[in-house]
């Protein structure tokens, strides 16, 4: 393979207390926290709007649930959405037009540039600490430096450039699968099935409708990897949120892989609505009205921290000391990598679980935290902690510690997670039943 070295100087664009990279649904709310505790914020965003997987990623219904008062609890609200219980059983997906208005205006905040279409493409490093972030935007090379660095990418980016530790996927390297979600309208509310998932026992003619897709692979009429025909009500009459297309074996941390994973789903929508208007009752006349215009990932990079927690210890309802997000809960939810339907035979249910303050800290960069799925812990655990409701609380823990280590001129990792937790308390929070 042949190289290119190349040298240029770049401009320093700003300098801010806390850089918090990626605008989805932990960024966000790590970027008000933050914000909201004095701190100027800079947040950076890959895509022409924030919001991630609440708006351009098209994930709904907002699944698991977390303790009393987080910001959570705020966007349900601002998305004007039902209060969903644990695993989206009274949920609907919310609206993705709205969303992308509201959450714009969530973060319009006097403290918070925001940096959208800009990716980050480098860290300077430094004493293992980043000094800056490099960032690409329409054309121009610049760099924004803070003291504290929030990696809420997802995929853990800024770390994985940083040089910390990252794992991807179970023991053989299997990432979850990836999915584009879709909407259908046109849906007979009165005769249109709703399958919430793998966990659903909903029937069709007598028969378990999800056993009935199954039934369907074999004779053909469906593809074997989609046998699990998830169909969510929306806020809208008419509508279905589709959670059912799937790639196996895609690493979308490898650009070469992203295109022909969103084609063959692109394409699977296509065959997915022909398939519910000619054998679904009340699906006769709904039409493919939008999706994603993002492929939807699961399973990516994790970045190595100095706790890792794990599937056992969610089940158990783990309480920590260090707890910086409490009461969360959803289910070990592992979508097969490698074929249809879970990747288990049973899925494990958990009790309501601590997370502690050291998954979010690197193992061994000074000054950068992280937020969202790509947080300190196992491939199963993660399975868990994954959704949206919980990354919310995550991001909103890791701005307020970020804002506290600009303010008191400390790391990350000699913060003192008791003020922390009395911080977070004074807002509002619940950490401690």
């Amino acid at each position: 393979m042949s190289h290119i070295t190349y040298e240029k100087t770049i401009e320093i664009r700003d300098q801010y207390d806390v850089i918090v990279a990626g605008a989805g649904p932990a960024g966000i709310c790590a970027a008000v926290a933050a914000a909201r505790q004095g701190a100027k914020v800079a947040l950076v965003e890959r895509y022409g709007v924030v919001g991630g997987n609440l708006t351009v990623g098209f994930v709904g219904p907002i699944l698991g649930m977390v303790g009393k008062g987080t910001m959570r609890d705020e966007l349900v609200k601002l998305l004007e959405v039902p209060e969903n219980d644990m695993i989206g059983e009274t949920g609907r997906a919310h609206d993705f037009e709205h969303a992308k208005y509201v959450l714009s205006e969530f973060v319009n905040h006097e403290n918070i540039h925001v940096y959208l279409q800009s990716a980050i493409y480098d860290v300077v490093m430094k004493n293992h600490s980043v000094q800056g972030v490099l960032v690409s935007a329409k054309g121009e090379l610049f760099a924004l430096t803070a003291p504290v660095v929030i990696d809420a990418t997802g995929d853990g980016d800024v770390a994985y450039l940083a040089g910390e530790e990252t794992l991807k996927g179970r023991d053989d390297g299997l990432m979850q699968p990836v999915t584009l979600e879709f909407t259908l309208d046109g849906v007979d509310e009165q005769n249109g099935i709703i399958c919430i998932g793998d966990v659903d026992d909903v029937k069709l003619n007598g028969e378990r409708f999800l056993d009935y897709c199954k039934r369907c692979t074999q004779e053909g009429k469906l593809p074997g990897h989609l046998a699990a025909v998830r169909l969510h009500p929306t806020v809208h009459p008419g509508q279905r949120q589709v959670n059912t297309t799937q790639a196996n074996g895609v690493d979308t941390t490898k650009v070469e892989e992203i295109f022909s994973a969103d084609l063959q789903l692109r394409r699977q929508i296509q065959l997915l609505t022909s398939f519910v208007r000619e054998n679904l009752p009340g699906y006769e006349n709904c039409r493919y009205t939008a999706s994603g215009a993002t492929t939807g990932v699961r399973e990516t990079r994790r970045v190595m921290g100095e706790y890792i927690i794990t599937a056992e210890e969610l089940a158990a309802g783990a309480r920590f000391k260090d707890v910086i997000v409490h009461n969360a809960e959803f289910i070990v939810d592992i979508h097969n990598p490698a074929g249809p339907g879970q990747a288990e035979a049973s899925i494990q249910y958990v009790k309501p679980y601590d997370l502690p303050y050291r998954c979010f800290i690197p193992k061994t960069i000074d000054n950068l935290m992280v937020a969202g799925r790509c947080i300190s812990g196992t491939h199963r655990a993660h399975a868990s902690y994954r959704v949206m409701s919980i990354c919310m609380a995550m991001g909103e823990a890791v701005g307020i510690a970020a804002a506290l280590c600009a303010r008191q001129g400390c790391t990350p990792r000699s913060l003192d997670v008791n003020m922390l937790q009395k911080t977070m308390t004074k807002a509002g929070i619940q950490l401690f039943d």
